[in-house]
């Protein structure tokens, strides 16, 4: 039975807000993508470092995060975009919208 509901898109839109999240508690705003599936586990979103990397390509060309490759990792920065979505004062398409009860972000 379909429902209708795309979860493959719901986890992409999931996945990018919480890697927004861990960038933003980072003392210098960046992580390395082999240091983000920890964080993507913790909450159930078990992805291999090539779909991490799609989804940091994508919110790079969205404007949320800068990229700078080294050898096989992606290390991802927040960008003024990126914490205008986690501020809630400009969302962008694609990224799950933060609950309006963030303290601290």
């Amino acid at each position: 039975m379909n429902l209708g509901i795309d979860y493959a898109n719901l986890q992409r839109e999931e996945a990018r807000l919480i890697i927004l999240k861990e960038l933003a508690i980072q003392q210098n705003e960046s992580l390395s993508s082999s240091m983000m599936e920890p964080a993507l586990n913790r909450f159930a979103i078990y992805q291999e470092r090539p779909w991490i990397h799609q989804q940091l390509d994508w919110m790079a060309n969205m404007g949320a995060v800068t990229i700078v490759e080294a050898g096989t990792i992606k290390i991802a920065s927040l960008t003024p975009a990126g914490w205008r979505h986690l501020r809630r004062q400009q969302f962008i398409d694609g990224i799950k919208r933060p609950s309006a009860t963030q303290p601290g972000v």
